[in-house]
């Protein structure tokens, strides 16, 4: 084994089954959280829901999945210090 193929084996995303993203799911709807960084709300994710969770999977599972990117943002705090920040526009 080459350090390349050493390194690709080490980065490669873990296994993700279509059950880990249906209870995922699942947890999200019965805990009423907030949808994600896509913006789809509950409702609307529902309406495709034979689709949706497999979609999701497919990018997990592939590696293909990117998060959007975060701005970070500089917070003084009274001791003189700054806390950084991140949030997505």
């Amino acid at each position: 084994m080459t350090k390349m193929d050493k390194t690709k084996s080490q980065t490669k995303p873990p296994p993700i089954s279509k059950q880990m993203v249906w209870q995922a799911y699942q947890k999200v709807k019965t805990k009423d959280k907030a949808y994600g960084v896509d913006h789809l709300s509950m409702k609307n994710f529902e309406k495709k829901l034979s689709g949706n969770p497999y979609k999701i999977w497919n990018r997990l599972a592939s590696g293909t999945n990117s998060p959007p990117a975060v701005r970070e943002v500089e917070i003084p705090k009274k001791d003189g210090k700054i806390r950084q920040l991140a949030y997505q526009r």
